[in-house]
């Protein structure tokens, strides 16, 4: 609260876009430091463990994204790609992170 009066949603919203925003960029900062640090030969086994961490939350993110314009593009009338085993199930994107519901685009 500020001055007694609550945020706005809309100023929360922002608030944890940036918060979210921030931690990504830092996340990818260090995973980028620790990369270094492999290829100085000076990572410790904690380094590449948390490098393997960073790894798969940075493609996981990078799926979602992909996932989320795919959805977008099919609900404007466009042709996207899709796997799926059937009309209800989409495993690809549910196992690699790209959606949050079992069925994104219904």
């Amino acid at each position: 609260m500020e001055g007694g009066k609550p945020q706005s949603t809309l100023m929360m919203q922002k608030d944890s876009e940036c918060y979210f925003h921030t931690v990504g960029k830092v996340a990818m900062e260090k995973l980028e430091s620790l990369r270094s640090k492999m290829r100085d030969d000076t990572a410790t086994s904690a380094d590449r463990n948390h490098v393997a961490i960073l790894e798969e939350i940075a493609a996981l993110a990078s799926n979602r994204v992909s996932a989320t314009l795919n959805e977008t593009a099919r609900r404007k009338g466009g042709s996207v790609w899709v796997e799926r085993t059937s009309e209800s199930h989409f495993p690809h994107i549910r196992l690699h992170g790209g959606a949050l519901e079992d069925d994104p685009i219904s």
